[in-house]
């Protein structure tokens, strides 16, 4: 039942997916109405996560803007974005259970905060990324 969970995660992150801009007419979360809003795919997440520079943290909000305008869009959904940033960080977390060494794992730590409703969501909880987080000088007040 593991070794199923575990191709679950990474099948998730390497499922071929098209990133797509799509028009809403009404105001959706924090998006205003009549704007064109990116859904990304999770390998777009992880390529931006792999990106930060260790001892950095960058807001989700910063990285929904930031894909937005590299997608030519005015956001990017933020549904999707939680969902995906936790495909990145379960799949990760599950390399560094098969052997994986942290060096080479992407640093969901670096975009998620320990209190946050994403971390409360991961299925290995919030010990690890705390201690990735502490390890890098992330500091949360």
């Amino acid at each position: 039942m593991k070794e199923k969970s575990k191709l679950q995660w990474n099948e998730k992150l390497t499922k071929k997916a098209d990133p797509k801009v799509k028009h809403i007419e009404k105001k959706f979360s924090d998006i205003n109405a009549d704007s064109d809003m990116l859904i990304a795919t999770p390998k777009i997440f992880e390529d931006y996560l792999k990106k930060i520079p260790k001892g950095q943290f960058v807001e989700i909000k910063k990285i929904r803007k930031d894909l937005a305008k590299r997608f030519k869009a005015d956001a990017t959904c933020p549904v999707t974005t939680g969902l995906f940033i936790r495909i990145v960080a379960e799949s990760a977390y599950e390399n560094f259970q098969n052997g994986v060494k942290i060096s080479e794992l992407t640093p969901f730590w670096r975009v998620i905060a320990p209190n946050s409703s994403l971390a409360k969501k991961l299925s290995f909880g919030t010990e690890f990324l705390e201690k990735m987080q502490k390890k890098e000088g992330i500091q949360f007040f």
